[in-house]
């Protein structure tokens, strides 16, 4: 069964951050375009296959309901879902 991604109004901000940043750095669209979208694309696979990644040890307190993995230098965190993702 497919779960719901949501992307909270916090991660779009930071995504929008590292893009600028990115961009501010390279004066390039292509670099920061490849590297949001990978951020995008290594969380469908969560869809379908959300306990992939490991428990998220920097997360205090964790209730084991909270996983991590790095792209690019980037953490992502995340909640296992009822329903629905939360990034």
């Amino acid at each position: 069964m497919e779960k719901e991604i949501i992307w909270s109004r916090t991660a779009q901000n930071q995504l929008e951050k590292i893009y600028s940043y990115l961009y501010k750095e390279t004066k390039s669209k292509n670099i920061p375009n490849k590297v949001i979208d990978s951020i995008y694309n290594s969380a469908v696979i969560l869809r379908t296959n959300w306990e992939i990644y490991e428990l998220d040890e920097m997360k205090i307190p964790n209730d084991k309901n909270y996983r991590a993995y790095e792209i690019y230098n980037y953490r992502i965190t995340y909640k296992l879902p009822q329903k629905k993702f939360r990034f």
